[in-house]
Order: structure tokens, then sequence, then C-alpha cells
């Protein structure tokens, strides 16, 4: 009987501990975000010379592109994250196609420092969306009747940098 109630004890600490630690997470816990909903809030896609633009092009079309990262707070918790492409695709003497597209995702940040809350809205959370946005603009453009766009990898912490070099330097004149 005292070896039972010997081996009882251990256990009873270690469910205490365990429910200890589960308050623990419940009130700080680890950082976590989570992605809410994804969805499309504006597509344009503009082909203003079909169906001449469909037949063949002498060279290769100019294409530019422009991306632009805009968030804002819903809750506490809870973040709006805009990813706003452009593609324009500029032929020798006129535009062959022009695709623009908005993607927003929902995101919820939690037991995030407030040191790191700012990068990871406009760092983590499009690259996130990236893969989806770049699907639509790839499907779009072959919908249009010409091939894929596929856009390459956008290094999102460089444009934070960047972004925030700006900031600064305004803020120094």
């Amino acid at each position: 009987m005292a070896k039972a109630a010997k081996k009882a004890a251990p256990d009873k600490a270690n469910a205490a501990d365990e429910a200890g630690n589960g308050a623990e997470n419940v009130q700080g816990g680890p950082p976590s975000m989570k992605i809410l909903g994804q969805y499309i809030k504006d597509l344009s896609f503009e082909n203003p010379n079909a169906p001449q633009s469909l037949a063949g092009q002498e060279g290769q079309p100019e294409i530019n592109i422009s991306v632009n990262v805009n968030a804002k707070p819903m809750s506490e918790t809870d973040f709006e994250v805009e990813l706003h492409l452009n593609a324009k695709a500029q032929g020798k003497s006129s535009v062959v196609f022009a695709a623009e597209l908005l993607y927003a995702g929902i995101f919820r940040l939690e037991n995030i420092p407030q040191e790191a809350l700012h990068p990871i809205v406009l760092v983590e959370c499009p690259r996130m969306l990236f893969p989806f946005a770049r699907q639509i603009i790839a499907d779009v453009s072959r919908n249009g009747g010409f091939p894929p766009l596929m856009l390459d990898p956008i290094d999102f912490a460089a444009m934070y940098q960047q972004r925030a070099a700006a900031a600064g330097n305004q803020t120094k004149n």
C-alpha cells in the first residue's frame, strides 16, 4: 500500500504541473499567427487591343511589376493585410495587357512582443498571401489569352527595410 501511495503522489504532481503549464499558455503562451480568411478585394484585367494583341507579338513585351503592402488593425489581435500587385505588359507602341490585384487576409496575432508586431504584419503576413496572389495573376493573364505571368518571389523583408529607411529619412528632414 505504501508503494501505491508513493506512485500516486508523483502522478498528482505531474498533473498539477501540466495544469499549471496549460494556464500559463492561455495567459502568456507561445506567439501564434493564424489566417482567419483571405480574399480578393479588387481584380482587374485589361486587354485593350484585343483581338489584335492576341496575334503574334514582335519580341517580348516589357513587363513592369509594382507591389505594395498595407495593413490596418481590426482589433487588438486581428489585422487586415492587403497585398496590392500591378502588372503591366508594354509592347513597342501600346499596352499589351494590364492586371491589378488587391488581395487581402485577416490574421490573428497572439502573444507577439510589441516590437515584433509591425515587422510580422508587414513581412510575414504578405509572405503568406503572396503564393495565392501569384496564382491569381498567372490565371488571369492566361485566361486573358497570354502565357501565364509567373511573378518572381518578393523579398518582403527588404521592402519593409526600405520603407522604414524612407520613413526615417522623412522624419529627419
